[in-house]
């Protein structure tokens, strides 16, 4: 994905286009309560896109059930997501590669 692409907004753009708990996830690192999330039990066939600029990320053959109380993905769609090591060094957190969600 080229530069180009990226979606910059600031944060009160951000603030405007999220709901307070996507803010909170998506800017702010934050995480939802494990098993609260609407999409941790979906079943339905499709595509899974990014809550702050709606980039396919994800397709529905791709996800299981690993029983931490998130939705877990075994691969992704090429290019979607970016992948970053948080600071404490044990966790990588997966972000949307457009928005930086």
């Amino acid at each position: 994905m080229s530069s180009n692409d990226a979606v910059k907004l600031s944060d009160a753009e951000w603030k405007q286009r999220l709901t307070p708990m996507q803010y909170q996830v998506l800017r702010l690192k934050g995480t939802e309560r494990a098993g609260t999330g609407e999409y941790n039990k979906h079943k339905e066939t499709g595509v899974y896109v990014c809550a702050g600029c709606k980039t396919p990320v994800y397709t529905s053959t791709t996800k299981f059930d690993s029983g931490c109380g998130w939705p877990a993905f075994y691969d992704a769609i090429p290019g979607a997501i970016k992948a970053v090591p948080d600071a404490d060094g044990r966790r990588t957190e997966i972000m949307c590669a457009k928005c930086d969600g």
